[in-house]
């Protein structure tokens, strides 16, 4: 099938008939009619037969539908491409973050940088790592913030902190005189525990780290992402080990946070495109992100000493 014959399928399976399909497409009919008989001459079976007045997809079409999808959505991406290489450089910039990062660390740092570059567009984004490197890769942002290393030889990462993962509880599940102090590892033997989803990349660490806490933690409930687990935390429903930043956004009245012993250690990493050196604005805009993430680390340690 050539894309025109995709296009013209599509068209009638979304609107059931020639007429109907022809409009959607601001062409005519006869050239819709003309296009579908030359693809069903070169499949050699008929895409759809008329049932009721409606043009309904044979077996064979709704088999084909499957791999039309895919193309399709390949098509969908040449041309969100094409569009981010049309952008004007250097008059926005287009930053993606995961979750607990866009809540934690984006804003002031943005507000901060705006500040200096009145004139440059900022858009911000906010998805999970894997997400954020295809969006990198298909040009959609310009650096993407995550706790993740990525593995893919078009990107490069630039460390901008390093901390530790943490253990946040409801108020009074610890004594108040252990608060701050670092929490031991077998403290977590059979703790109520909220934990990671198995699609989140750190939760792989996570179950090494506890695997020789014995009995384990009683996972009842797993969340896709740091806020939810925090916010499950504030509920009371538990605890869970979270990331530095997303910890602190916690309420000091309902939650408590202690490090971990042995620590687990994770790291803050911009991540751009390899080929392209970053403008020397938006490397400042990394220093602004690093010192940030520096003080919220530092405030961590104040909170837990």
């Amino acid at each position: 099938m050539r894309l025109r014959h995709i296009e013209i399928f599509q068209a009638i399976r979304q609107t059931g008939s020639v007429s109907a399909a022809a409009q959607l497409l601001h062409v005519s009919q006869p050239a819709v009619t003309k296009v579908l008989q030359h693809a069903e001459q070169q499949l050699g079976f008929p895409l759809f037969l008329r049932v009721r007045g409606k043009l309904q997809a044979t077996p064979e079409a709704l088999e084909l539908e499957r791999e039309v999808d895919k193309v399709t959505e390949s098509l969908q991406g040449v041309r969100r491409l094409a569009q981010s290489l049309r952008r004007a450089p250097g008059h926005s910039v287009r930053l993606g973050a995961t979750p607990a990062l866009a809540l934690s660390l984006l804003p002031p740092a943005i507000h901060e940088w705006t500040g200096r570059y009145p004139d440059i567009v900022c858009e911000l984004s906010s998805a999970h790592s894997r997400e954020l490197v295809q969006n990198l890769l298909m040009r959609e942002i310009d650096v993407a913030l995550t706790l993740q290393l990525p593995d893919h030889p078009g990107l490069k990462a630039q460390a901008l902190a390093s901390g530790v993962l943490v253990a946040l509880a409801p108020i009074g599940y610890w004594p108040d005189k252990d608060v701050g102090t670092p929490l031991p590892l077998m403290a977590l033997s059979d703790a109520p525990f909220i934990g990671l989803s198995s699609s989140d990349p750190l939760s792989t660490r996570l179950d090494r780290y506890l695997e020789n806490v014995q009995p384990p933690p009683r996972v009842s409930i797993a969340v896709q992402t740091y806020s939810l687990a925090r916010a499950m935390v504030e509920s009371g429903a538990g605890l869970t080990v979270i990331d530095p930043f997303t910890a602190l956004g916690a309420s000091p009245g309902t939650t408590a946070i202690r490090p971990l012993a042995p620590p687990l250690p994770i790291t803050l990493y911009a991540i751009t495109r390899a080929d392209e050196p970053p403008p020397h604005t938006v490397s400042e805009l990394m220093a602004i992100f690093s010192r940030r993430a520096q003080e919220q680390l530092d405030r961590l340690l104040g909170h837990t000493g």
